[in-house]
């Protein structure tokens, strides 16, 4: 890999954040809550409001304190939550912690079904196997997560009561009961990617197995197996590698909506809860850090993508 790619993608990342720093800036200053008002109340004077104005520096331009902000962030300080008087940042990378874990186990339990259904759909093209798997995407794409999730928590909560419906356990503390709580909320987000993804797996592998050079491979005399997974998959997982990146800014959208659903107190309910109670920098903090991880994310995915294929980093 060149460094001239290394460093221009690392360019585009922070030119990314930059852009999103000023967004998320500029539109928590447009949100119909005064800081002052939320942290002295609507019963608070003129003088102890303009007081409070004075020493936050909300008197002073936007652009000013848009600089005073970025700075602290570029430090790590994401500022002092208005709802609990305490630093954000803690909270939130604890909050984003658990969220990465439901992140992790959804992927990898995506990655596991989703690929071999679609090597398995292209091998098998216009059979009952194909057409199984087909209407499965269709089904699992259709579904959204509040569905997905009330039938699952239906069917294994209430019904079979095999697992709990609601809740987060640590898994310092009881690794057991912690997978437990994690299975039915990393069922309701991979369920839409499992879907997607294996159809994407599905139509590059059929695509690449018309190639010259996989025909070439198999008058060669290779396995069949050899074939699939030496020459075929290799090419045919490249554009799967950016649907999949492309699938994490779902994922940490669609996670909003699972820890709301399942009580997980991960970053996505900490959103919620901060949007609720009117907290601009647990709002600033919060989408700050999903931007950051999604960056990150898409970087590593460029990364992949031109470790596999070297003609990317030259083109």
């Amino acid at each position: 890999m060149t460094p001239a790619y290394l460093v221009k993608r690392l360019l585009l990342v922070i030119y990314t954040l930059l852009i999103v720093s000023v967004l998320v800036f500029g539109i928590t200053q447009i949100l119909p809550a005064d800081a002052a008002t939320t942290l002295l109340g609507q019963s608070a004077t003129a003088e102890a409001l303009a007081a409070l104005r004075e020493q936050l520096g909300l008197n002073q331009p936007v652009w000013t304190q848009y600089w005073h902000w970025f700075s602290h962030l570029l430090s790590g300080d994401f500022g002092t939550s208005m709802r609990t008087g305490q630093a954000v940042a803690p909270a939130m990378l604890q909050a984003l912690g658990r969220s990465l874990l439901l992140a992790v186990c959804s992927l990898l339990l995506m990655l596991i079904v989703a690929i071999p259904l679609g090597i398995l759909a292209a091998i098998k093209r216009g059979k009952v196997s194909d057409l199984l798997i087909s209407l499965f995407s269709y089904i699992g794409v259709s579904f959204p997560e509040f569905v997905t999730a009330t039938l699952l928590m239906l069917l294994f909560a209430n019904y079979w009561q095999l697992l709990p419906a609601t809740g987060y356990v640590p898994l310092s503390e009881d690794f057991i009961g912690g997978i437990k709580h994690l299975i039915l909320p990393a069922l309701t987000v991979s369920m839409i990617l499992v879907a997607h993804v294996s159809r994407m797996v599905r139509s590059e592998m059929v695509d690449v197995l018309k190639t010259d050079y996989v025909r070439a491979a198999t008058l060669k005399g290779l396995s069949r197996r050899r074939v699939l997974l030496r020459h075929a998959l290799r090419n045919g997982l490249l554009p799967t590698i950016t649907i999949i990146a492309l699938d994490v800014g779902y994922l940490l959208g669609g996670i909003v909506v699972v820890e709301e659903i399942f009580a997980i107190p991960g970053i996505g309910r900490a959103l919620i809860v901060a949007v609720t109670s009117r907290d601009l920098p647990s709002i600033q903090a919060g989408v700050m850090i999903l931007a950051i991880t999604y960056c990150v994310v898409n970087f590593l995915a460029d990364l992949a993508y031109a470790w596999l294929d070297r003609r990317i980093q030259f083109s």
